[in-house]
């Protein structure tokens, strides 16, 4: 019970440095999801809906971002804890060097796909970026261990929700290649929203900003 309410408290006080992150990679999903839905490229069954939105989006697609960011962030205070003293850094940024570039070739060669080439091409500059900033380069084993650990249930809600399906996809915008029912550039598409939010999370704690 103690180390409940103690994780409790380490989270509610973390969360002045979660909340600008979440509103900043939010705000980039929201407009992108939105222009998507417009354009037809993807819908939602209305059967699966309560009918509200907001700014042209389902309520349940802003409440989907909320709940990932933050069990995402929770799973990754939690990795913080327990790999506190965990210094084997270097294989991290030697798997992120080679995943830049599978990044990369990714966003080539689904140029001609909107969906895949847009989440491919933000990861190909935000993580370059990211792996550039040496002071992020200490947080990169926890956020890959964070990130295989958020994967999993977030993998069984997509397969669900596009089993039922809540979500219809025109296939000519998307890879095509699917995992249990979700398109395999979802996996991107939580890498990106992850990296966004830690990322933003780990300057705005170190730095002290307010």
């Amino acid at each position: 019970m103690f180390l409940f309410l103690k994780k409790t408290i380490v989270f509610i006080m973390e969360i002045k440095y979660m909340l600008p992150a979440i509103i900043f990679s939010s705000a980039i999903f929201i407009l992108f999801n939105r222009r998507l839905l417009e354009t037809g490229i993807f819908e939602f069954n209305p059967n699966y809906l309560v009918g509200k939105n907001l700014f042209n989006l389902p309520v349940e697609e802003w409440l989907f971002l909320l709940v990932i960011s933050f069990f995402s962030f929770s799973v990754y205070l939690l990795v913080a804890d327990r790999f506190a003293n965990f210094e084997k850094h270097k294989p991290f940024i030697a798997i992120s060097a080679v995943l830049l570039l599978f990044f990369g070739f990714e966003a080539w060669t689904s140029r001609e796909k909107l969906v895949p080439f847009f989440i491919f091409f933000l990861l190909v500059i935000y993580f370059g970026y990211t792996l550039f900033r040496n002071r992020f380069k200490i947080h990169l084993a926890k956020f890959f261990i964070s990130y295989l650990i958020v994967a999993i249930p977030f993998l069984i809600i997509k397969a669900i929700l596009n089993s039922l399906p809540v979500i219809l996809y025109n296939n000519e915008y998307i890879l095509g290649l699917r995992l249990f029912n979700m398109p395999i550039e979802e996996f991107a598409y939580l890498f990106l929203l992850m990296l966004i939010n830690i990322t933003i999370f780990e300057y705005l704690r170190d730095n002290h900003l307010y």
